[in-house]
């Protein structure tokens, strides 16, 4: 990156800020603006995915005249405070692993607004390395196999506890699914649950673990998905929709920010190949979302079509000269 590509980052990055959930006075219907409000506030758990997708609304959105702030949180307090109207914008609504949460925040009197899915081929469930799936097993019915379970070590790998996955896995061990309570959970950070599903694969061990794509894993490790026949994961053995969230309140309040997010829209690939950029290439996250729109222009102009800037420009142009995005 030259100089003056360098400046412009860290400029655009100096308006993307850690702020507290809680903001006193300043609230969206105290804004007497005839444009929309000009904060845009993110509920970011610690995904790389999210990370970085985050960081490309953001990008685009404060090239539009606007201010964009995040909070890093995990999903269940990522939920409370958009109920409660100190964030704004959440892009990892991952269904079915968070329905309980998704279906309590979109009822009632702060009730959120779903804008669609942001991921195409989103998809999660429990994996094994190539060579355990070639060694016949191929579902998640096999985790009843006792020489799995064996040679596994009887552990089965996760993220954090308080996740939408965490829940979901209790669940699944409480009701004796896939015999998963004859597992036992090791549930830590993904940092932790992919450097040890690393570690394994290395020393050709048998290791089961959960994860999902897109993910820089699925590009890096060479495993493979079991077959979930029960759905326990979801309709269509696991596939996912990862949808996008936003407050009433933003959605009335900013419609044309609102259309933007609604239109950010990412192949699981796509996604996987930034997350690989940040997450395992260890880039800068406005780096990798900054490369990922210079290179992908058409992408961008879709997810600008009918957009504006904030104060009523058309959006493409004024985006286009200022990232110095080549012609779609």
């Amino acid at each position: 990156m030259n100089h003056s590509k360098r400046s412009f980052t860290h400029r655009l990055m100096g308006s993307f800020l850690l702020v507290p959930l809680t903001l006193g006075s300043l609230t969206l219907s105290s804004m007497a603006l005839a444009e929309e409000a000009e904060a845009v506030r993110f509920a970011i758990p610690p995904w790389p995915g999210v990370t970085v997708k985050s960081q490309v609304a953001a990008t685009l959105l404060d090239t539009l005249g606007y201010t964009t702030q995040k909070q890093e949180l995990g999903a269940t307090i990522a939920y409370q405070a958009l109920s409660q109207n100190e964030l704004d914008v959440y892009l990892a609504a991952w269904l079915p692993a968070q329905q309980g949460m998704y279906d309590t925040s979109t009822q009632g009197k702060n009730k959120l607004v779903d804008l669609g899915t942001n991921v195409d081929g989103a998809r999660l469930g429990f994996v094994v390395p190539s060579y355990v799936y070639d060694a016949g097993y191929t579902s998640a019915t096999d985790l009843c196999n006792e020489e799995l379970r064996d040679k596994a070590g009887g552990v089965l790998y996760s993220i954090e506890v308080g996740s939408g996955t965490s829940d979901l896995l209790a669940k699944m061990q409480d009701e004796g699914t896939y015999c998963l309570d004859q597992w036992r959970l090791s549930e830590t950070s993904t940092t932790g649950m992919f450097s040890q599903a690393k570690v394994t694969m290395d020393r050709d061990e048998w290791i089961v673990f959960y994860a999902w794509t897109p993910h820089w894993a699925s590009i890096e490790y060479d495993i493979q998905f079991l077959d979930d026949p029960e759905d326990a994961w979801g309709p269509d053995g696991g596939r996912s929709d990862v949808r996008t969230l936003v407050t009433q309140e933003f959605a009335e309040s900013s419609p044309n920010a609102a259309r933007l997010l609604g239109q950010l829209i990412f192949s699981a690939d796509q996604q996987s190949e930034m997350i690989r950029g940040y997450s395992y290439e260890e880039r800068e996250a406005d780096e990798v979302a900054l490369d990922w729109i210079r290179n992908n222009p058409g992408k961008v102009k879709e997810f600008l079509e009918g957009v504006t800037t904030r104060n009523g420009q058309p959006a493409w142009p004024v985006v286009q000269e200022t990232l110095e995005i080549p012609e779609a």
